[in-house]
């Protein structure tokens, strides 16, 4: 599987406000490169966090969804939340009908939350004791013919992948406004490295709306 992190941060690497609202980072040329990066992925994952915070739908534009179509695939691309306990609500927009949606929990999560999440239609995927384990999940995930997997935040899971070894590129939009706050979520929150920092290559440097894409690989 190849893994794809892709995400928007302010020039201090702030996902967002410390009151973790939805704060528009970058602009249209951005948001029209995700939509693209969303079209060519077999599956758009987020964390619970985001889910919780956002309400998002991870679908794609009309005229991208017809594409998608013409070219054999379903509309939109699958939908992953790693879900840890199964809080995702049954009415949030992820677990809809639009697309195929997979939630990640682990053993922890509360039977009664993972049968009213399939009853949703959602395909509940359980991995892990007390956290989803990410390898065991993503491993499932490739056997149900997901190969290509853009990831959108938020910080937690985007460190967790790293920290398991699964990142295989990674672009941020680096947008012009400074959001600060000790408590507002980066780019890879979690318990953060002290040694063995992931080794990035840089591919490209793009400068798109009012700030600056950059591409990254993350090294064996």
């Amino acid at each position: 599987m190849h893994v794809l992190v892709n995400a928007a941060t302010s020039a201090d690497g702030k996902l967002s406000s410390r009151r973790r609202e939805q704060i528009a980072i970058s602009g249209p040329a951005d948001f029209d490169r995700v939509d693209s990066l969303r079209a060519d992925s077999d599956a758009v994952m987020v964390g619970i966090g985001t889910v919780l915070a956002d309400d998002p739908h991870l679908t794609v534009n009309e005229s991208t969804s017809v594409a998608r179509e013409e070219r054999g695939d379903p509309s939109h691309p699958a939908r992953v939340v790693a879900d840890s306990r199964a809080r995702t609500p049954s009415d949030a927009r992820i677990v809809d009908d639009a697309a195929t949606t997979y939630l990640l929990v682990s053993e922890a999560a509360p039977t009664d939350r993972i049968k009213a999440l399939r009853e949703t239609g959602a395909e509940v995927i359980v991995a892990g004791e007390e956290r989803v384990a990410l390898p065991e999940a993503l491993s499932e995930l490739e056997s149900r013919e997901i190969e290509r997997l853009m990831v959108e935040g938020g910080g937690e899971l985007i460190f967790s992948l790293f920290e398991a070894g699964l990142v295989d590129k990674l672009s941020v939009f680096v947008g012009p406004l400074v959001i600060g706050g000790r408590e507002a979520p980066t780019l890879a929150d979690g318990e953060g490295f002290v040694d063995g920092f992931p080794d990035l290559s840089l591919e490209s440097v793009e400068r798109i709306d009012a700030g600056v894409l950059l591409r990254w690989r993350v090294r064996p």
